[in-house]
């Protein structure tokens, strides 16, 4: 039973194992290991061609580092010689020898200069997170772009820093798998040299340990301080927002009560023009107080701002004085009052003359509209034009306002010339009556007119009948009307009145209307006869 027992236990150990085998030959074991060995430095040689194809900045920086060790020992060996060399007795032997340690020397000392930045460490700008630039204080809306610019960079340099990390262990699995396989050789053959191989691959793990440890805590350290950056960021994007948000509901109210209040104007105020300029006034008050509220709600120190607007205004008001210029003409006009949106200006600037009526009168101009007139008829031959006229000329042009206050007539004169001989009494009575009967209309108007001027005015002369006036003029007598008429239709009336004074005369026997005539006498010339003693 026994000897069963131990059969079976024979055959499941045969049936798992497998059946022994016999031990290799000598040789068979050194095939082995010279194939074990080949594999092995195959292996190394793929591992040493990865890194020095590898553009690492790790492998690079410590190479760098290692370069700086070696020059300067280099430069300590070399300045040990010369010395020893200049304590000896001179030799052209050694004068040759220390001119070229003299010269290697130099070459030595540029080379430790330029790489003095690795120091005593391969690794201080790797191991250092990369600058973001100055924490951005969010003081307004457009700042607010800034700060997710600023949160976004953070990030950036974030994940290069950790891209370093992965990159660093990489690089250290590699080092550390040709340690292994620089073991593996020494072990497979100990006659091989790579003892320094190992300990210089032994010496480069370490230094990227220990930059790995520095790297990983660094990033933690550095992970939170952007989590700090990126809440107070956060935080005053919110603060900014809450604020704008106020300042918009402020400024809708602000239209809504300027839109109420201009219609509550509307339905009290009938008159256009009044109208006019207090919907101009709402608006302006409107604007100004908004760009108030923007300015003190983003600037903090007042004082600062009233500084910087004094030496703003001292340099603006040079290269911008026609444009203050304006703004105050325009302050003159709206306070003043002499000019209205509606009113019909003449203008007179450098020769030129302008006459329309004022479509509007914002702050930098005032814009007519060139009407049809006798100034347009005698001297500009166009109409219809529209004119700017910055505000800035009511200091230094001649503007006429043909409907200043209640006004709304001018007076309009005639001109025409009869002969010597012609009646001129009659002529002048017929004149008259003309006159009269066509600006009737316009005389009682402006009688009332200037009734209600004289509380603001000093009127002198207020007769308001149409005048008529003779004066002797070379080639006859001049008979010059004046009459009332509508400021802005002067030529209609003008028109109708010429016609009907060449009608009157012309049905008057001893009436004679002048114009350029030459008399030719064939025989003797007549004389006149003195008028009797008593007509004279």
């Amino acid at each position: 039973m026994k000897f069963y027992a131990v059969l079976l236990a024979f055959v499941l150990a045969v049936s798992l194992h497998g059946a022994p085998k016999p031990e290799d030959t000598p040789q068979e074991q050194t095939d082995a290991r010279e194939s074990e060995l080949r594999s092995v430095q195959e292996e190394l040689s793929k591992i040493q061609k990865e890194l020095a194809r590898d553009n690492s900045i790790w492998i690079k920086s410590y190479n760098s580092y290692m370069a700086y060790q070696e020059a300067r020992k280099s430069l300590r060996d070399v300045k040990s010689r010369i010395d020893q060399l200049q304590n000896r007795a001179p030799s052209i032997e050694r004068k040759l020898e220390t001119e070229a340690l003299q010269a290697k020397e130099k070459i030595l000392t540029d080379q430790v200069e330029l790489l003095k930045a690795q120091g005593t460490s391969p690794f201080v700008s790797l191991l250092k997170p990369d600058e973001a630039g100055e924490l951005p204080v969010i003081t307004n809306p457009f700042e607010i772009v800034t700060g997710l610019s600023y949160i976004k960079r953070l990030n950036n340099q974030y994940k290069d820093y950790v891209l370093r990390e992965e990159e660093l262990q990489e690089l250290i699995s590699l080092l550390e798998r040709q340690v292994a396989l620089y073991k593996d050789i020494i072990r497979l053959n100990p006659n091989t040299d790579y003892e320094v191989e190992l300990e210089a691959t032994l010496l480069q793990v370490e230094k990227f340990k220990l930059a790995l440890d520095t790297l990983i805590s660094t990033a933690d350290v550095y992970e939170k301080r952007i989590e700090s950056t990126e809440a107070k960021i956060n935080k005053e994007i919110k603060d900014q927002i809450y604020k704008l948000s106020n300042l918009l509901f402020i400024v809708i109210a602000l239209f809504v009560i300027a839109f109420l209040f201009k219609r509550v104007i509307k339905r009290y105020i009938t008159d256009n023009e009044r109208f006019y300029t207090a919907n101009k006034i709402v608006t302006f008050i409107n604007v100004t107080l908004i760009i108030l509220i923007v300015l003190f709600s983003y600037i903090d120190n007042v004082g600062y701002l009233a500084t910087v607007l004094g030496f703003a205004s001292a340099g603006l008001a040079i290269a911008m004085r026609d444009w203050f210029m304006s703004l105050l003409g325009w302050l003159v006009i709206v306070v003043g009052g002499a000019i209205h949106v509606g009113d019909r200006l003449r203008i007179e600037k450098d020769g030129m003359i302008y006459l329309g009526d004022v479509l509007d009168i914002s702050l930098q101009r005032i814009t007519l509209l060139e009407d049809v007139t006798l100034t347009t008829v005698e001297r500009n031959r166009r109409g219809g034009r529209i004119i700017f006229v910055p505000n800035n000329y009511i200091f230094t042009s001649m503007i006429a306002n043909y409907t200043h206050g209640s006004l709304k007539t001018v007076w309009d004169g005639i001109d025409i010339m009869i002969t010597f001989d012609s009646n001129h009494k009659k002529a002048a009575h017929l004149t008259k009556e003309i006159c009269r009967k066509y600006s009737k209309g316009y005389t009682d108007i402006t009688r009332k007119q200037l009734n209600k001027l004289r509380d603001r005015y000093s009127l002198k002369n207020t007769n308001v009948e149409p005048r008529i006036f003779t004066f002797i003029e070379p080639n006859g007598i001049k008979v010059s009307s004046w009459y009332l008429t509508n400021a802005y239709a002067t030529l209609t009336l003008r028109s109708t009145i010429s016609a009907e004074i060449v009608d009157a005369f012309n049905a008057e026997e001893d009436i004679t209307i002048a114009y350029p005539t030459q008399t030719l006498y064939t025989g003797r010339i007549p004389q006149k006869t003195p008028p009797p003693m008593e007509e004279i």
